[in-house]
């Protein structure tokens, strides 16, 4: 059976989801810091072996051997350094320039280096770059501020495991979208609850039409995961176009397996998505597959979406055909490119320009990014086109105020 020690190890390994070398790591530190505490010198580099089932411990100085150096001779090259580089800084402020760094240079270090000279007096067969670890005396049990400091030591390592353990996790799923619990509101960012970590989900990533109940379960795409010194900062979205793709890919397996490809999606969160699929099986539907049965699929995604409307259109390689579609449901005429400023004309019946532009512009305004051309819709008999993608304020009122005139 195990000792009391290693029972206890366990179960931190298990409520902390840390490894048992992890934590024996972190206790065995804890107790190096302890014997520096009562017993340590100051140039020992003192390291611990814990036997958890025994309760046996062995302190060492551990030191690697390195050739002789003259110490005078090394601090009057280090001060040369000094002034040559603060020589090199004034005559940079002068100029007016940026000052250099100072470069690195090596010291000889007796808290973890040994001479060899002194080495082979202790041990005759020493070798450079060998590491000596000489056994060091437990004179007795640890004194109470000796306990308190290893009491420390394990706390905060075992905080920062438990963080590099977290960061670890969720730096891998950069990419993914993760189930959380909406939380607390901190200014106007929303804290998600992911389980193991907070996230954050910005302003700039929430969707306007989206209300964020504190205890309601939510999707949310993982945008960065950085650390800072209050541990893991995952940053994470709801209204990146990336969001949209994840799900098709969560929610229908042709897309999962790559017989059908999602060619670009361009979105507007929370009103509108276009989302371009293809494949290269004759015998497969890609538009149909996203779709579903009766649109069981597509209803699943627009629900993951809080109701979002998605358009799913027909890629092609032929970029004025990929355009036409892109306007969909509109039906177009005629599409005239323009190579040289990457623009195109799209012509259109009198019935379907409202369809075409969509209100205040946003059906040739996600077109445009779906194909990334900019699209230009022109009604047959007209002479006033509207522009997709960098159309001007002035364009876009004007055609509100045409369909407001059309639909009264």
């Amino acid at each position: 059976m195990s000792s009391p020690i290693a029972q206890a190890i366990k179960q931190i390994c298990d409520e902390k989801k840390l490894s048992y070398e992890a934590v024996l790591d972190t206790i065995q530190a804890a107790l190096a810091a302890a014997y520096r505490k009562d017993f340590g010198e100051k140039n020992q580099n003192v390291q611990v072996e814990f036997n958890p089932e025994t309760g046996e411990m062995k302190a060492f100085d551990v030191k690697t051997v390195v050739a002789d150096v003259d110490l005078e001779a090394e601090a009057a090259e280090v001060e040369k350094l000094k002034e040559e580089h603060a020589a090199k800084v004034t005559e940079a402020e002068e100029k007016g320039e940026i000052a250099p760094e100072m470069e690195p240079y090596k010291r000889f270090n007796p808290k973890t280096e040994w001479m060899i000279t002194e080495a082979k007096l202790e041990y005759p067969k020493a070798k450079l770059d060998e590491v000596i670890r000489r056994p060091l005396e437990i004179q007795a049990a640890f004194g109470r501020m000796a306990a308190q400091t290893a009491k420390q030591v394990i706390i905060q390592k075992l905080r920062e495991a438990e963080r590099e353990n977290i960061f670890g996790e969720y730096k891998g799923r950069e990419g993914e979208v993760v189930i959380g619990t909406v939380g607390r509101r901190e200014v106007r960012n929303i804290i998600i609850d992911l389980g193991q970590a907070n996230a954050v989900l910005p302003p700039e990533e929430q969707v306007p039409t989206e209300r964020y109940n504190p205890g309601s379960r939510i999707k949310v795409f993982v945008l960065s995961v950085n650390m800072s010194n209050r541990g893991p900062e995952i940053k994470v979205s709801r209204s990146t176009p990336e969001m949209v793709k994840k799900i098709f890919e969560m929610e229908i397996p042709e897309i999962a397996n790559s017989v059908v490809e999602i060619k670009g999606v361009a979105r507007d969160a929370g009103s509108r998505s276009k989302v371009a699929v293809y494949t290269k099986e004759e015998n497969i539907d890609p538009i149909g597959s996203c779709i579903g049965q009766r649109g069981a699929r597509i209803q699943t995604i627009i629900a993951e979406l809080g109701g979002e409307k998605v358009d799913i259109v027909l890629y092609d390689e032929d970029t004025s055909k990929f355009i036409a579609n892109s306007l969909s449901p509109a039906k177009i005429l005629s599409v005239e490119l323009n190579e040289a400023e990457k623009s195109a004309l799209v012509k259109v019946a009198p019935d379907q320009y409202s369809l075409a532009i969509g209100r205040g512009g946003q059906n040739v305004r996600l077109a445009s990014r779906l194909s990334g051309w900019q699209v230009i819709v022109e009604q047959v008999g007209m002479e006033a086109p509207v522009v997709g993608e960098g159309v001007t304020e002035e364009a876009e009122a004007t055609e509100e105020k045409k369909e407001v005139g059309s639909e009264e």
